[in-house]
């Protein structure tokens, strides 16, 4: 029989609380119901970030795994009436965001014990039913940063982030890491936007990056290498992979895929287990949760060489990248 996939349909918010709709299942499908998903987005899905967590769960509704429906731009004071009303709608799993609203999503997750919540979080997991995650795409930042390192003319290399919250900070502080390691003389220059979505503003940090002296610059927002493109330079992208975009600037990328928590916290709700719990460790390496892609042409064999011997190293578990969530300098 041919299966029938659910897609679901985007819509902005404007104004009032919007939704995305789905395609009706098959009677043949109906009778066998799909794990009903919610996605809220706090910024558009074409934002890297949201982007993986939209196109996990776009995946496995193709799979015909769940039904799947999303809103986007939701703002802090929006997000918690959102949550309740996907509750409310009997959905299984809400997947979202809780950065800007900690307190109020624990508070409706309280409200709603049969539904599960799996938010990335800077704060703790709560209660059983609301698991929370971070984007911990470290390791493949410090693979990149070893071959910024490797790379640098100039001695100098920048880093453009969004807000200087705990997995940001890491992800900067490893690509620093990694950097150091093969070229300790290096100086990395830091910049944040205020906000995780502001492509002109990130482009114009990445700008005055250069003029200090970076001729690489590592994106962890939108809009860095936009930049480097402009000034005939180098990037490094973050989450996603930015070369296809960029095919003469960015060479590398540290990237992360949130399918493998997507899929831990649908088979804890299927089972059902508690999901108030931390699923970040799934974005490691070994667990496919994130890794480097890169141009190998764009770098010396001997830098390739050294950094697939640490990437190596990494998934063998034979050496860990560093975690430093402080702010960085």
């Amino acid at each position: 029989m041919t299966r029938n996939l659910v897609v679901s349909r985007r819509t902005v918010l404007a104004g009032g609380l919007a939704f995305g709709t789905s395609a009706l299942l098959s009677s043949a499908r109906a009778q066998t119901p799909m794990m009903k998903v919610a996605g809220i987005h706090a910024s558009p899905v074409e934002n890297a970030w949201n982007s993986r967590l939209h196109d996990a769960m776009q995946q496995a509704a193709k799979d015909g795994v769940i039904e799947y429906v999303f809103s986007e731009g939701v703002s802090g004071t929006d997000y918690p009436r959102a949550m309740r009303e996907y509750a409310e709608q009997g959905h299984a799993l809400i997947v979202g965001e809780s950065y800007a609203v900690e307190r109020e999503a624990r508070e409706v997750a309280t409200d709603y014990p049969e539904t599960a919540f799996l938010m990335g979080s800077s704060g703790e997991a709560f209660g059983d039913n609301f698991g929370t995650f971070g984007t911990w795409n470290h390791e493949g930042a410090y693979l990149c940063g070893m071959l910024a390192g490797a790379m640098t003319k100039s001695g100098v290399v920048g880093s453009v982030g969004a807000i200087p919250i705990p997995e940001v900070n890491m992800l900067i502080n490893a690509f620093a890491a990694g950097v150091k390691d093969v070229n300790p003389d290096v100086q990395h220059l830091v910049a944040f936007i205020g906000t995780f979505f502001d492509p002109p503003k990130a482009r114009e940090a990445g700008l005055a990056q250069i003029d200090a002296g970076a001729d690489i610059l590592f994106g962890e927002r939108i809009g860095t290498a936009d930049a480097a493109k402009e000034r005939g330079i180098k990037s490094i992208g973050s989450l996603i992979d930015y070369t296809p975009r960029y095919p003469d600037t960015v060479f590398a990328n540290a990237m992360w895929y949130f399918r493998p928590l997507l899929d831990a916290a649908m088979a804890d709700v299927a089972a059902g287990n508690p999901t108030g719990k931390n699923y970040t460790p799934l974005s490691l390496m070994k667990d496919g949760g994130s890794d480097i892609v890169y141009v190998a042409e764009a770098a010396p064999t001997e830098a390739v060489a050294a950094m697939e011997g640490r990437r190596a190293a990494i998934k063998a578990g034979e050496f860990e990248v560093p975690i430093d969530m402080e702010e960085p300098a």
